[in-house]
């Protein structure tokens, strides 16, 4: 699996990932609810996205317990080495994209773990997004794709698991 990642914004991309587990989750999903509308649509449609692969995913997801999709989020955003982890490591960056989208709208629906509603994010959070919002929508979709192109574990490089046995 190759990963490009654009010198776009790489301050926003350290930014995020300076941020705990549970604020890039949070902060991921107030970037679908602020400023989804002009985001999202271009992960479904992109050409490389492979939308087939993606709904496999998310399916695999959504058959779990609110407990067990909230540990698989957290295992992909500290690339933790699990077979889903691994399934979506091995993704184009844009499919990834499109995972979360499909994750943000699961979450909408409740078929995944929704937020919070009372959930407030931290002032760094706050700032990304903040950030986020003033750039272009080009540059506002590169850096989402930089921030989710990481994250998993690649099939390829992760070292044997004792626990997992992958």
């Amino acid at each position: 699996m190759t990963t490009s990642i654009s010198n776009i914004q790489p301050e926003m991309t350290s930014a995020f990932t300076a941020l705990d587990t549970d604020q890039q989750l949070a902060l991921l999903w107030f970037i679908y609810k602020e400023i989804g509308k002009s985001i999202t649509p271009a992960a479904p449609g992109a050409s490389t996205a492979a939308p087939t692969i993606a709904e496999g995913l998310f399916k695999q997801v959504a058959e779990m317990s609110h407990e067990e999709q909230l540990q698989i989020q957290r295992d992909l955003v500290e690339g933790k080495n699990s077979l889903i982890s691994r399934e979506y490591g091995a993704l184009s960056d844009t499919t990834k994209l499109l995972f979360w989208y499909l994750l943000a709208q699961g979450m909408d629906r409740t078929e995944i773990i929704p937020m919070p509603a009372d959930y407030q994010m931290s002032e760094e959070a706050t700032q990304c997004m903040t950030k986020l919002q003033a750039m272009e929508h080009s540059e506002q979709i590169t850096v989402l794709r930089n921030l989710v192109a990481n994250m998993g574990a690649d099939p390829e490089t992760s070292a044997h698991d004792e626990a997992t046995g992958l």
